[in-house]
């Protein structure tokens, strides 16, 4: 074997045995009159079971969930709905109208699949409260349990953020 194939088999060897994440990323996206938020797995393995948390509370912004047409929200509200990847949840999630949390509890999320779902988000600090703009909802707090470990990232300026978690198990 010439010296050039062993060094390309080495990087080759290299190249595949780099570790397997299962990293989760979140999209908030604003809409009239229901907001949408996916969670896609878009790490290199599936997740097994898990508690995904969605936390409004940890920046103080006033963000909470309008689910009902009485309680905490206002004008428009929006219940839970799963648009894709009911599969992927154990049970719908109670979220009562006017929370700063809710988790999900997920039996698992394959490579390249996601779970998304509808709701309305309200502003209760903001001039227009209907709306959620980029920066008010950066801050919310993301988190995942599994395996009795937890990750978590917190949004920035945009509507994304990714949770990047331990490397899978083979």
């Amino acid at each position: 074997m010439t010296k050039t194939n062993l060094a390309m088999s080495g990087l080759a060897v290299l190249l595949l045995s780099s570790p397997a994440y299962a990293d989760l990323q979140e999209q908030f996206i604003e809409g009239a009159p229901k907001d949408r938020f996916v969670i896609m797995n878009v790490g290199s393995c599936d997740l097994g079971p898990a508690e995904f948390t969605i936390d409004f509370a940890a920046p103080n912004s006033g963000l909470i969930f309008d689910v009902t047409d009485t309680g905490a929200g206002v004008e428009v509200f929006q219940p839970f709905e799963v648009t894709d990847g009911a599969q992927y949840l154990a049970e719908v999630p109670v979220i009562s109208d006017g929370d700063q949390r809710a988790t999900l509890s997920i039996t698992g999320i394959a490579q390249n699949e996601m779970i998304a779902f509808t709701i309305d988000v309200d502003d209760t600090n903001g001039t227009r409260e209907i709306t959620v703009t980029d920066d008010e909802i950066g801050g919310t707090a993301f988190s995942l349990m599994s395996d009795s470990a937890k990750y978590s990232v917190v949004m920035g300026d945009g509507t994304q953020a990714i949770i990047r978690t331990a490397t899978c198990s083979t």
